[in-house]
């Protein structure tokens, strides 16, 4: 895969560095999670193909022992706030100093400096400092964050995955490391580009949710069908907007014209009442093979059996049967090969890593009885 070869240290955490790390770990690094030990439950489940290593930090032995982990990994995947690495010793001034080709990917929320860099927050926080929030959510409405999907997820997991990928092309150029700094307040924005760039050409004049692609649009919205299902519209081009006044058997030039937005509102009201009048099926008979660009919202439990999603295999399941989606995107030679056992328990695979990491059997003996280090692979196979 295209990451083979590539070692690196998730420091566990919530939502944004799991998911950094599952990505690298589905294209084939060998990502090894570090668990605090007695920890009392796993809350990442995005540990696909991971190792987990439960270390005691608040050990001098246990420091020392993530130092050497850290010092001999390509890359390293922090997620806390600012200072709690300075202060156990382990800040990346000092890991460069002891491996100048080390990457160090610092995922947090505001940034390492300015204001908030060490203030508490979460999605909805972060997605409100970068501007976005305030232009997402129907008209007359209060702002309204979509799940914790744009900036723990997009401006988050995926911008420090990017980065991370990023730093490791440089080095093969320079064979050095850096440090990447992910701001998920930044990391949103960034993914938002596109609504900072586009204002010039009138896509957002109007107040939030009365535009065309923030659900002001009646031709850009969902609708329920009879049987209490969803379809979307996109039908934004003249061509596309003609193929769905045909599926619905509408005369266009009984219609006000499609760009008049003082009539959105009442055409919003002749879309209810047409879809509402056949099964969401008896739509799709009609509109698939078409572009009049007109989709069912599938639920989680539809979208696998979907014929489009089937052909593509677009998701697995896991030893456990349990569904998701499969890595993304899809590369020719070297595609991503995810890891279909289950995901690991705490401190599964102490031994076995610190075994790769060069440790002699005796000294790993001697950490596992002082506490310094925790091992679960009995628990993790019953």
């Amino acid at each position: 895969m295209a990451l083979s070869g590539v070692r690196v240290i998730e420091l566990a955490g919530l939502a944004p560095a799991p998911f950094c790390g599952m990505i690298l770990a589905d294209f084939g690094a060998k990502v090894i999670r570090v668990d605090r030990t007695k920890a009392s439950m796993d809350l990442d489940k995005q540990a696909r193909g991971k190792l987990s290593v439960a270390i005691n930090l608040k050990t001098p032995k246990g420091v020392d022992l993530l130092r050497k982990l850290c010092v001999h990994s390509d890359v390293v995947i922090e997620p806390y706030r600012k200072g709690v690495m300075e202060k156990l010793g382990l800040g990346p001034q000092e890991m460069l100093k002891e491996n100048p080709r080390l990457i160090y990917a610092r995922l947090t929320g505001y940034g390492q400096t300015g204001l908030y860099a060490n203030a508490a927050g979460h999605d909805i926080n972060y997605l409100a400092m970068s501007g976005l929030l305030s232009r997402l959510g129907r008209s007359g409405e209060k702002p309204y964050a979509p799940l914790n999907l744009l900036a723990d997820f997009a401006g988050g997991g995926l911008t420090c995955a990017l980065g991370i990928v990023l730093a490791l092309l440089e080095r093969t150029r320079s064979g050095r490391g850096q440090i990447i700094d992910s701001s998920m307040v930044e990391g949103a924005a960034y993914v938002g580009s596109f609504i900072w760039k586009s204002g010039s050409i009138g896509l957002w004049s109007r107040s939030r949710g009365e535009n065309m692609l923030d659900s002001g649009a009646p031709f850009y919205d969902t609708y329920q069908t009879s049987d209490g299902k969803y379809v979307a519209l996109g039908a934004i081009e003249p061509q596309f907007y003609q193929q769905l006044l045909k599926g619905l058997e509408l005369d266009d030039k009984k219609l006000p014209p499609q760009m008049s937005f003082n009539d959105w509102p009442e055409v919003r009201r002749i879309f209810t009442e047409r879809f509402a009048s056949k099964t969401q099926a008896e739509w799709l008979r009609i509109f698939d093979g078409t572009d009049a660009c007109v989709t069912p919202v599938l639920s989680f439990e539809e979208v696998s059996s979907h014929p489009h999603n089937q052909e593509r295999g677009s998701f697995v399941k896991d030893s456990c049967g349990e569904e998701s989606p499969r890595p993304a995107p899809v590369l020719s030679r070297t595609p991503a090969e995810p890891n279909l056992t289950s995901e690991p328990v705490i401190g599964q695979h102490t031994v076995r890593v610190l075994e790769e990491y060069g440790f002699a059997p005796g000294d790993i003996s001697s950490m596992l009885e002082a506490g310094v280090i925790e091992c679960s692979a009995s628990k993790a196979k019953l």
